[in-house]
């Protein structure tokens, strides 16, 4: 059955043009039934027709609290299997992740446990790290703490600068996040009990993706 993906995106939507694209190109068998932004001119916004976009600003609401129901309630309206944050730069709150907990993925651009937070590639970079990478994982109310589906690594090379150590992460970033997807699309994934289960086995290592794409032990 096909996957019923929401997304929420505070940027350029670059891992949602993936997604879409995967779709498209009958490689994903998903629909992204809304796209979620707390920035209502975000460009990701424009990559779905209006019927299937929700915005507003967070302080439109007298408290976060507040915002993050209203949130909650937009996208559990899409009826969504899989939430997915790409690119999504505000910090969720418990309620919200208890909500859609065990089907609340993210995809985070460095090694997890590596480098939570933001600038990772910077940080990379300055402590003389020979690859970066990028981790998809279940999100729990811990900040980029919950457990790693899968990984992807990228050599860093000398005189790498953030930019172009992002630049060469991103496409890798995108096969990621399409690959563990596809998995979830087929059913193969799943968390219960704070255990991720793949093809219903535990996953006790991140898989890792291969240079064809393909997710590995």
């Amino acid at each position: 059955m096909t996957a019923r993906i929401a997304v929420l995106a505070s940027g350029r939507g670059s891992n949602l043009q993936a997604i879409l694209q995967a779709i498209a190109d009958h490689t994903l068998d998903a629909e992204v039934v809304g796209v979620f932004s707390d920035k209502p001119t975000a460009p990701a916004l424009r990559q779905v027709p209006a019927a299937r976009r929700w915005s507003a600003r967070p302080t439109a609401f007298p408290d976060r609290a507040a915002y993050e129901a209203a949130l909650a309630d937009a996208v559990a309206s899409a009826r969504p299997d899989w939430v997915v944050c790409a690119g999504y730069m505000r910090i969720l709150g418990d309620a919200f992740i208890t909500r859609f907990r065990g089907r609340l993925l993210n995809i985070h651009p460095s090694l997890l446990p590596k480098y939570r937070g933001l600038h990772t590639h910077a940080r990379a970079i300055a402590a003389g790290d020979p690859e970066h990478g990028a981790s998809v994982h279940f999100v729990i109310p811990e900040l980029d703490a919950g457990a790693v589906i899968a990984r992807v690594k990228v050599p860093v090379l000398p005189g790498d600068t953030p930019e172009t150590l992002a630049a060469r992460l991103l496409p890798r970033e995108h096969a990621l996040l399409v690959a563990v997807l596809g998995l979830a699309s087929e059913g193969h994934l799943a968390e219960q009990e704070d255990v991720t289960r793949c093809h219903g086995q535990p996953l006790l290592n991140p898989l890792s993706l291969d240079s064809a794409d393909r997710l590995v032990s």
